[in-house]
């Protein structure tokens, strides 16, 4: 690793190419600047760096150009790409063709530093491998998994990685998430692609049953088995098997799964010899297996020989930004032909964003296929969304014009005697001018609220009507008292 590393940066935003230098050059690195992925393929040619970081979406030479460049010029260099729009077939596109990394913008400075200084101090170590037959990308709506969010990239970049690879998956995250279409994604992308998938709910199926479909039966092995049956295992064999639901099974049905990704080989029920079958197993589960492993609610071994790769995927909540893409792309998808594009009103927008998706990307799915069938008009409104969603849109308005008001109340930073002029005259307008039920909000004595009214002249909303019966001013023997405790 050089003294002071000569790092090349490529991006058509010049904001972005100077924050880098700036950033950059402060850790300790020497910059060079392209405005292009054609300029930068120049100064690689009569240069030498270390690394070169280049975005993916330039109008003149977008990043796979600069890496495909570089991949036969110096296979070995570094090289990290950069993207706002994260999406799954260029990102794994990127990491196929020998991209180190690729991360989302915006991004910490910090963070790219550290990561150049990782990839140069390795560089004597490993040498970057670059693939010779780039796998040709999916389709967005053949794979379903649609994100740009810094979230979803490190998903596809590690969808990239399985699919390199012959390893078994474990692929964990809450229900919803889309755990069957990143195992999609990851045959999609492997050698196995023109091979089956085959994707099983393991909680569906009692262990009888479960075994059954899995491994095959002869004929005879029970009740309603009247010929041989060759189970799923064979039926994917060449190609991937995808189990889903794994911590609803039984501590021998896990035996015999165990036992067959150990082997390589299946032996139907009921029979005596084993077949052997060439099969990428990925399992799934909701449910958390590293925590039931370490319990003995499921079988440790399994677990490890199933979660030699591990995909987490994220809540919905946590891909900020990601709702009104995937609303976009569902709405689209339920169009019928010839129908006008739906789209989606202001309105619901902020309320799509406002809400948690407990039940993640399928909840939202639900949630715009309703819509688009109560509203043909073309526009999806508020009302057409679930009741939850609008009720949840309005609770939190009225949460943030709350926020809102208790902040201008002490913005000025008031003395305590005007806080308190301010906050009476706040609760009189919540209960339109009704003293007793200001009183009873503040929790003091409606005599208090009267003298504290003559106090600071405060206006009353509704005054007619709450002047129509007047009220003593006068002190009662513990009047003073209840002014004290409200001071």
């Amino acid at each position: 690793m050089p003294v002071i590393p000569h790092i090349l940066i490529a991006d058509d935003d010049r904001l972005i190419r100077l924050t880098l230098e700036a950033g950059l050059s402060l850790n300790g690195f020497r910059v060079s600047l392209a405005r292009s992925g054609h300029e930068a393929i120049a100064a690689a040619r009569n240069q030498n760096f270390d690394a070169v970081i280049s975005d993916i979406y330039m109008p003149d030479g977008d990043g796979l150009e600069v890496l495909r460049e570089l991949r036969l010029s110096n296979p070995e260099l570094p090289v990290i790409l950069m993207t706002a729009q994260g999406e799954l077939d260029v990102t794994v596109q990127a990491m196929t063709e020998g991209a180190n990394d690729v991360i989302a913008k915006p991004f910490e400075v910090s963070a790219i530093s550290a990561l150049l200084h990782r990839l140069l101090n390795a560089r004597h170590e490993i040498e970057t491998q670059a693939e010779k037959d780039p796998v040709a990308a999916v389709d967005f709506s053949r794979s379903g998994l649609i994100g740009r969010s810094a979230a979803m990239l490190t998903v596809y970049k590690l969808i990239a990685s399985a699919a390199r690879t012959e390893a078994t998956v474990l692929i964990t995250g809450e229900s919803g998430t889309g755990k069957e279409l990143t195992a999609r994604a990851i045959h999609d992308f492997s050698p196995r692609k023109d091979k089956a998938f085959v994707a099983v709910n393991c909680s569906g199926l009692t262990d009888t049953l479960l075994e059954a479909e899995l491994f095959g039966h002869t004929k005879g092995a029970f009740t309603g088995a009247n010929q041989d049956r060759a189970g799923l295992f064979e039926a994917a064999d060449g190609g991937t098997l995808f189990l889903d639901e794994l911590a609803s099974t039984s501590a021998a049905f896990q035996a015999s799964l165990l036992r067959v990704l150990q082997s390589g080989e299946v032996r139907r029920v009921g029979a005596t010899q084993t077949r052997r079958v060439n099969v990428r197993v990925i399992g799934a589960s909701n449910a958390p297996l590293r925590e039931l492993a370490e319990s003995g609610g499921f079988r440790a071994d399994l677990f490890y020989r199933l979660s030699v790769l591990t995909i987490d995927l994220p809540p919905l909540r946590a891909r900020v930004g990601d709702v009104e893409l995937l609303a976009q792309h569902f709405l689209h998808r339920v169009t019928g032909d010839g129908q006008p594009m739906l789209r989606l009103s202001q309105e619901a927008i902020e309320a799509l964003r406002a809400y948690s998706f407990p039940g993640n990307v399928r909840e939202l799915e639900n949630a715009l296929t309703r819509a688009a069938a109560l509203c043909p008009n073309g526009m999806i409104t508020l009302d057409c969304l679930p009741p939850y969603l609008a009720a949840n849109n309005s609770l939190l308005s009225e949460t943030q014009t709350a926020s809102n008001t208790a902040c201008q109340l002490v913005a000025d930073w008031p003395t305590m005697e005007e806080l308190q002029r301010r906050y009476l005259q706040l609760a009189l307008e919540k209960v339109h001018g009704n003293r007793q039920h200001a009183a009873d909000l503040l929790g003091i004595a409606r005599r208090t609220i009267q003298r504290l009214i003559a106090r600071y002249e405060l206006s009353v909303p509704g005054e007619a009507e709450n002047e129509s019966s007047p009220e003593t001013l006068s002190n009662g023997p513990d009047s003073e008292e209840e002014e004290k405790d409200w001071e």
